[in-house]
């Protein structure tokens, strides 16, 4: 016992000694303090440098002026000639001076904004901590943004709206001039310019424009729930229109009331009887407006300036609030003319004002696009149907140069005067035959014949030599891809836009070069910075291609039974091709002999590619066809406008490319490749057929004479598409769009099976 005590007294000695002398720190003390350091570190580096990289950044900020605060952020549209053609937006604003702003409508700004407006120096830390935690734990409901209101001012006064603009450099350059903005303007004044200047739906800017707007009078004559609606809407202007979007601008003017009512700029009595307002009391039906733009010019640009949004859309911009500087290739004496021509009776004598058109004019060389029209006796419409880009109707016979003689001079090396078979078809795997409008034969004629006189079958005949394959290929280079396989069908009738088939055109008319069509040439931010677009040209095709296509396609209006000599301008080097679209078998009987659903016209010069549709949107509606007559207009379309074009423009033919060999065949001047002459084929005398089917004969089986290297070339060239008889099997391509299609810019086609029974463009009629 004596022993343990003695060894428990030792311990606690021990621990007596132990705790009376110096303490030393913990290890994880000393860790826990390194960390802490370390991250002190960090945090003091990342502000200093965070700081050095704000100032770095807001030396390079633009300079911002009481103009750009004051003036409206509307997107002006430019021609050719720099001359303005469009303002959007500034022709719907009236300035209010901020003693005229009611009161309430500066509170309701303010609590939806920035509840901090009065307090803050331009710029709000909390309000950006409150921000980020909003939108973490989703509580804000769209009242809760990080900028403050003198923010959003500056990015709309300088900055483009452009989302590949929202990076650290332009946030930090935001900030800064909105604390610039803040020590130089009063309050009221800053205020004043946001409410002058912020979008607010259909085109109006700033908030007393959109009480006329919307209500028909005045900022001072609107009520509470009225002016908390305005307050509300520059978040989403187009969603939070209570004339088409009622429910959802109710939702927003109530989360307005409810943040006046938190700010206590009004009584949560007065908040609930507003909400009780139906959204709809007190708006107008008729939208007052002031237009600086004239209502004529606007009918006359309305498709162009359409398709100008969509572009400017899809390269990312913002047209509303963007403050942007749009300069575009329209010619507007062009423009102005092509608008005449389809919309007053000094022309052309239409069959009624049902009768549609669409058109667009590119030019050769680069692309642009000079002119478009959408339709004609279209009203007082603002961006209605644009036609000249709705790929819902056939081209019919325009389709030939692109999807058949193009590719059979391409790969095939087919002469001009190329041997091509006019006789009895029926396409492979179906019981349906092919004819032409004459419902007759020409046994054995050039394929030069064949194309200026618009024959259907050595068409489909010559397409199943090239093989879908090497077809789908060449339409691909000059800008034309497809959701679905072509088909035969396809070869008498593409589903494409008259923009579409004006710049394939003109592949040929500038040597077998291709341009992406495009109208807007710069776009300038609010920043003053420039965007500079233009198409970069791409190998179509071979010289040799585009040339010998262009001196066939020069007979289409200067040979005696070409299709198109209604569009024939004496004097003028030019080429061109028709299509006219017949109804299907089943709806035939309903029409009169040689009456059209479509007809097309598509032709150039050297200096400008011009194509033309014609019809009725509703193709299918008792009276809508096109009578044989009428399958002209489309040709005179272009005469009028190629005519005018030509007067400023260069007048000269093309010239032979050294691949090209010149020869005399049946006393025609015809060109071939050189080095691929092959042999010429008996065409002088006319054949007509009995209904026997002759269709297992190849398109070639009386050219049994070709030189060996030029049919090698061939066979091997469509073996993948063609059996050894060289007609390959296809499906029928059903009618194309009811005419209600404005499925712009789309470059789709569709297709359906063999077994059906309707079809467009057999009966393919280009009128001589």
């Amino acid at each position: 016992m004596s022993s343990n005590n003695s060894t428990r007294e030792t311990r606690m000695s021990r621990n007596a000694d132990h705790q009376s002398g110096p303490q030393r720190p913990h290890h994880g003390w000393r860790l826990f303090r390194r960390i802490l350091f370390i991250i002190v570190a960090i945090g003091v580096f990342a502000i200093v440098a965070g700081a050095g990289l704000f100032f770095f950044y807001a030396q390079s900020a633009p300079k911002i002026t009481q103009s750009a605060l004051s003036s409206d952020a509307s997107t002006r549209v430019y021609d050719a000639n720099n001359n303005v053609i469009s303002r959007l937006g500034a022709q719907n604003r009236t300035y209010v001076k901020s003693k005229n702003i009611p009161d309430t409508l500066k509170a309701a700004v303010v609590s939806t904004e920035d509840r901090r407006f009065y307090q803050n120096n331009g710029v709000d830390p909390i309000r950006i901590l409150g921000a980020a935690f909003a939108n973490v734990s989703g509580s804000s409901l769209g009242m809760q943004g990080g900028s403050t209101l003198t923010q959003q001012l500056v990015k709309l006064s300088v900055f483009s709206t452009a989302a590949s603009d929202r990076t650290l450099k332009r946030k930090a350059q935001e900030a800064w001039l909105a604390l610039q903005v803040d020590h130089k303007y009063s309050k009221d004044q800053i205020l004043e310019y946001y409410i002058n200047k912020v979008y607010m739906g259909n085109g109006v800017y700033g908030m007393q424009t959109a009480a006329q707007y919307y209500y028909g009078t005045s900022l001072k004559n609107l009520s509470l729930p009225q002016l908390a609606l305005l307050a509300g809407m520059p978040q989403s202007p187009t969603n939070y229109d209570p004339t088409t979007y009622p429910a959802t601008a109710k939702k927003r003017r109530d989360l307005v009331l409810n943040a006046m009512a938190k700010n206590k700029v009004i009584t949560s009595a007065q908040a609930q009887e507003a909400e009780a307002v139906s959204i709809k009391n007190g708006l107008s039906s008729i939208h007052q407006t002031t237009a600086s733009t004239s209502a004529k010019t606007t009918k006359v640009i309305d498709a162009y300036l359409k398709q100008v949004y969509s572009e400017l859309k899809a390269k990312g911009y913002n047209t509303t609030t963007g403050g942007l500087k749009v300069y575009t290739n329209l010619n507007m004496d062009a423009q102005q003319k092509l608008y005449n021509i389809a919309n007053t009776s000094a022309y052309i004598a239409y069959p009624s004002d049902k009768f549609q058109i669409g058109s667009t004019i590119v030019n050769p060389n680069n692309g642009k696009v000079v002119a478009m029209i959408g339709g004609r006796k279209t009203g007082n419409v603002t961006f209605g149907l644009n036609r000249a880009v709705q790929t819902g109707r056939s081209s019919a016979s325009t389709a030939k140069p692109l999807m058949d003689y193009g590719p059979a001079i391409e790969y095939l090396n087919y002469p001009t005067y190329e041997p091509v078979k006019d006789t009895p078809f029926t396409y492979p795997g179906t019981d349906k035959k092919l004819y032409d409008w004459d419902k007759q034969y020409q046994g054995t004629i050039t394929m030069r014949k064949a194309l200026y006189e618009s024959r259907n079958i050595p068409a489909i005949r010559t397409l199943q030599n090239v093989g879908i394959s090497k077809a789908t290929t060449f339409l691909k280079g000059l800008g034309m891809t497809f959701d679905k396989t072509l088909t035969l069908q396809n070869g008498i009738g593409l589903y494409i836009s008259t923009e579409q088939e004006a710049a394939a055109y003109a592949a040929f008319a500038n040597g077998g070069t291709y341009y992406k069509p495009y109208l807007v040439s710069k776009v300038v931010t609010q920043d003053g910075k420039a965007h500079n677009y233009s198409a970069t040209g791409k190998r179509a095709m071979s010289a040799a291609t585009a040339f010998m296509l262009t001196d066939m396609m020069k007979d289409v209006m200067t040979n005696n039974n070409g299709s198109g000599r209604s569009a024939a301008i004496s004097g003028l080097y030019q080429a061109g091709k028709t299509g006219t679209d017949s109804y299907p078998d089943d709806y035939a009987d309903k029409v009169p002999d040689g009456a059209t659903m479509d007809s097309w016209f598509t032709g150039y010069t050297k200096s400008y590619a011009v194509s033309v549709w014609t019809g009725y949107d509703k193709q299918f509606e008792p009276g809508h066809y096109v009578s044989e007559a009428d399958t002209k207009i489309a040709q005179e379309i272009y005469k009028y406008e190629m005519s005018y074009l030509a007067q400023n423009a260069p007048n000269t033919d093309w010239t032979k490319p050294s691949t090209v060999t010149e020869t005399t065949q049946n006393n025609n001047k015809e060109y071939y490749i050189t080095g691929h002459a092959g042999t010429v084929a008996d065409t002088t005398s006319t054949s007509q057929y009995g209904s026997t089917n002759t269709t297992s004969s190849s398109a070639y089986s009386s050219n049994s004479q070709v030189t060996t290297s030029s049919s090698s070339s061939r066979v091997s060239s469509s073996t993948t598409e063609s059996s050894s008889s060289k007609e390959s099997s296809s499906t029928e391509q059903t009618p194309g769009g009811d005419g209600n299609d404005d499925n712009t810019n789309s470059s789709s086609t569709t297709t359906s099976s063999a077994s059906s029974t309707t079809q467009t463009t057999d009966n393919n009629k280009d009128n001589s």
